[in-house]
């Protein structure tokens, strides 16, 4: 799975040569396609994929030490359907890993251990993103997004969602900036949680728990199959 980024923006760079060739003067622009028709910029669908940087936010963020981001990655599908030249919605599936590394906690005592433990939590993640076409080829992507946790694993085991009080469902917003060039798109934007990570801390063991939520920087790679 962490190659699959990598093999797409491979792909994304061949595609786009390929279509530059077989186009008078390069690449297409969002001017050159003709709104509503198969061939609009703002109608399709394609697979993208990309980067995670992963890190807490949130007024107990302080509560936990040596803490650092996780970095990972997200991948998925996307459909953007055309309301006109310049706006269209664009909802998507995604599979995102979050998390972080921090010291970890003794669940009895609430103190930390001095041990450094990673938390990872994956995510099947729906944004449904607003669309606006500041130039031909550059994109304002904003909108809510739900997601759902399937997995976590804190220091190396896989534990149950419920056994230390995760938050299974997790709502937020995503803004960001993206540029095509013909189908091949980059883009970059931050996955803002809302919500927080954890449930009960009660629960969970220790107040440190309390008050912390996700925050994602991503950059990504795409590839629109008739887009």
């Amino acid at each position: 799975m962490k190659k699959l980024p990598i093999l797409l923006a491979l792909s994304c760079v061949s595609f786009t040569a390929a279509q530059a060739q077989q186009t008078p003067g390069g690449s297409q622009s969002s001017t050159n396609y003709a709104p509503g028709t198969s061939d609009s910029r703002n109608n399709g669908f394609g697979v993208k994929a990309g980067f995670n940087l992963s890190d807490l936010r949130g007024g107990d963020k302080g509560a936990y030490k040596q803490l650092e981001s996780l970095k990972s990655y997200h991948a998925g599908v996307y459909a953007q359907f055309g309301l006109n030249d310049k706006v269209s919605i664009q909802p998507e599936f995604l599979f995102t890993r979050k998390g972080f590394d921090a010291e970890q906690f003794d669940r009895t005592t609430g103190q930390t251990t001095g041990q450094q433990k990673q938390t990872r939590l994956d995510y099947i993640q729906i944004p449904v993103l607003f669309v606006y076409n500041v130039l031909d080829n550059i994109s304002l992507h904003v909108g809510p997004q739900a997601s759902l946790l399937v997995k976590s694993k804190i220091a190396g085991e896989e534990r149950q969602i419920s056994s230390v009080g995760l938050n299974s469902l997790e709502y937020g917003v995503v803004g960001g900036v993206e540029a095509r060039v013909g189908p091949a798109r980059v883009g970059a934007r931050y996955d803002l949680g809302l919500s927080d990570i954890y449930n009960d801390p009660k629960d969970a063991g220790s107040a440190a728990y309390d008050n912390v939520k996700n925050g994602v920087f991503q950059v990504y790679v795409g590839i629109g199959i008739n887009n």
